[in-house]
């Protein structure tokens, strides 16, 4: 399935997914070597939005939920790419606990919890559920629309290190993205694996320090391929004292807004782009498309309605908004059915393993599509014969743009293992 494209905008992205194919072997030596120094996140999700001008991540998401939308056919490259990243951390692994999100109504992150569970299981694990809700005090049931079931554990802490009743395991993997903070049990585990680390939480993480690390990636790549890294890399700021419930920031907010809305008509200048720039106002932490909002003037920021500072003033778990990033914004003139979409690409270890696009019909090509209304439609990056094809006419070849997702999906890993590496707590600090 190739997207539609508005094809009067396909120009660069189809001279950038020829750059890319041309350039396949050093590309792929050169992500060989950046994984010989960096560690990648145990898994990844990246939204990427393709403009036709430029194509760029605008989202990385360190705890990625949504693995119940790739299909039965990429499983098998899942568990693959599982099996790896569980050899190089604790080869002799046997027990995996998963820890998942607590609100555990919600049947589609249920299903992807049941999807994980079948992957880890496949790569040879026996996998069992801790919850971190203090309510559940005995082994629960909870059903699933296909009939099934998922039974979580409450967590027993003894000393070092965490398990359930009757379960030791070497590793513990995190599926709950921490945005209300890091909990006591999960502290001061030194005997065991966490994955991914607590600083990957949105307790600590900022997007901000994601993006600084991915501009970083995106200068090196674009040198590789002889490119401007604009092409590959939104532009951001960053205001870190906002309340949105009473007006404080909002200078900031305005200031930053234009000196970033002007760079990107600097660009917009160079490149003949017609478009009028914006730029997306989010959360500089937290995820599950909350808080977020499109800027087309500066001045907008002065007059919020109360509907917009409520929404932007909190997100998920009732985290007090007080940081943001502005986001160069990226629209997306991908369509599924006519409705618009962006790609999500998803990773294990370094390897991808899949994806789908998120469609909304609802929205708008400038606006956040991860909200009501949104469906996913799987890609189909796995299936036989779909490894890239040099030579075959740009924007022409699913496997192809696939490919070049894939890599741009890629260099935000990296930027995510650099960001790591630069906020451990624990690193060994060289003078």
């Amino acid at each position: 399935m190739v997207p539609h494209l508005i094809t009067a905008l396909t120009g660069p992205i189809n001279e950038l997914e020829q750059r890319i194919l041309e350039s396949l072997p050093a590309i792929e030596r050169w992500f060989r070597l950046e994984w010989m120094e960096h560690t990648p996140p145990f898994y990844t999700s990246v939204d990427v939005r393709n403009a036709g001008f430029k194509l760029a991540p605008v989202d990385t998401n360190l705890f990625p939920g949504g693995f119940n939308n790739l299909t039965e056919e990429m499983l098998p490259l899942a568990v693959q790419a599982a099996m790896a990243a569980i050899e190089k951390i604790c080869p002799e692994a046997k027990n995996l606990l998963l820890i998942p999100e607590k609100h555990t109504r919600n049947t589609f992150y249920l299903t992807n919890v049941q999807r994980l569970m079948q992957i880890f299981t496949q790569a040879g694990l026996n996998v069992r559920l801790g919850t971190l809700d203090d309510t559940i005090k005995e082994p629960t049931e909870i059903a699933l629309p296909d009939g099934s079931a998922l039974k979580v554990e409450p967590l027993v802490r003894t000393r070092g290190r965490l398990g359930l009743k009757d379960f030791d395991p070497c590793t513990i993997l995190l599926n709950n993205d921490l945005s209300a903070g890091i909990p006591k049990v999960l502290e001061g585990l030194h005997e065991q694996y966490l994955l991914p680390p607590l600083h990957a939480g949105w307790a600590i993480r900022r997007k901000t320090n994601h993006f600084q690390a991915y501009e970083e990636v995106a200068k090196k790549f674009a040198k590789l391929l002889g490119m401007d890294p604009w092409l590959i890399n939104p532009m951001f700021a960053r205001c870190g004292e906002v309340n949105f419930s009473d007006g404080t920031g909002a200078e900031c907010l305005m200031s930053n807004a234009e000196a970033l809305l002007a760079k990107i008509r600097r660009k917009y200048k160079e490149y003949g782009i017609g478009e009028k720039p914006f730029i997306i106002v989010k959360a500089d932490a937290g995820t599950y498309g909350m808080g977020i909002m499109t800027v087309r003037d500066p001045k907008d920021l002065a007059e919020l309605n109360r509907k917009t500072r409520n929404k932007m003033s909190v997100i998920k778990d009732g985290q007090e908004v007080s940081e943001v990033i502005l986001q160069e914004g990226v629209p997306t003139y991908e369509r599924v059915n006519d409705a618009v979409a962006e790609p999500v690409v998803y990773m294990i270890d370094r390897y991808v393993v899949g994806g789908f696009y998120r469609v909304n019909a609802e929205r708008g090509i400038d606006e956040n599509l991860n909200s009501p209304g949104a469906s996913f439609v799987p890609l189909a990056f796995a299936e036989s014969g779909h490894l890239p094809r040099p030579g075959v006419k740009p924007g022409a070849s699913a496997p192809n743009r696939f490919y070049m997702y894939g890599v741009i999906a890629r260099l935000a890993m990296v930027a995510a293992s650099y960001e790591l590496e630069a906020t451990d707590p624990d690193a060994e600090i060289y003078e």
